[in-house]
């Protein structure tokens, strides 16, 4: 069992909090079907990222992205029907004490919010989405975004995450970062890892939050 002191609790969403995989694939994979990309191709790098910088990358740095952008929002505030929650979340973040937590995601925010009132988290006082920042995972400004807004610094936050881009993100912006779920890159590397948020547990702290890993 571990402990952890933190002033604040970062939380990425999707593969996080929520199991979207099935959302993200067919918003994705419509994307790529009907912009004639290849869906495996396009579904490897969606994950984690925000939505304009993969759109960037297939389509070009000097495309008019915003007609698709305008598209998968509306896809993805339509298309959550699937969505499940990682075990244990919406019991966690229950816990943890009021304006000591934000969410951080790549997803849009209406649908984010959406999202997560649909399978029962506590309302998001403090939300980063894709909107909310000009460089996303795995740059910092998320998580440093993030933990401006609940007036904290980045380097007292703990971070959770599931995906490469965010990992890297989290410690770039110099938090201490668990990984949630079976991820295995160079950058999770002597990292505290929990196989889902069951193992995670929080409670009010010397800090400001106890966060226990078991």
């Amino acid at each position: 069992m571990t402990a952890i002191e933190a002033a604040g609790v970062l939380l990425d969403m999707d593969g996080t909090l929520i199991d979207s995989t099935a959302t993200v694939d067919v918003v994705w994979g419509d994307f790529a079907r009907q912009a004639g990309f290849d869906v495996d191709e396009v579904l490897a790098h969606v994950h984690g990222v925000p939505a304009r910088a993969t759109l960037r990358r297939f389509l070009g740095e000097d495309a008019d992205i915003e007609p698709w952008f305008r598209q998968i929002e509306e896809w993805e505030n339509e298309r959550f029907d699937a969505d499940v929650e990682i075990p244990g979340a919406v019991a966690a973040v229950h816990a943890i004490p009021s304006g000591r937590w934000a969410v951080v995601t790549s997803a849009l925010r209406d649908a984010a919010l959406r999202r997560l009132a649909r399978l029962g988290f506590p309302d998001v006082e403090v939300l980063v989405a894709a909107e909310d920042v000009e460089r996303g995972k795995p740059d910092p400004e998320p998580y440093r975004r993030g933990a401006e807004a609940l007036c904290v610094a980045v380097e007292d936050c703990v971070v959770f995450e599931d995906s490469d881009a965010g990992v890297r993100a989290g410690l770039a912006a110099g938090a201490t970062v668990v990984v949630v779920g079976g991820l295995a890159t160079p950058a999770t590397a002597g990292l505290a890892r929990v196989a889902d948020m069951t193992a995670v547990s929080f409670a009010p702290g010397e800090r400001g939050v106890t966060v226990t890993l078991s």
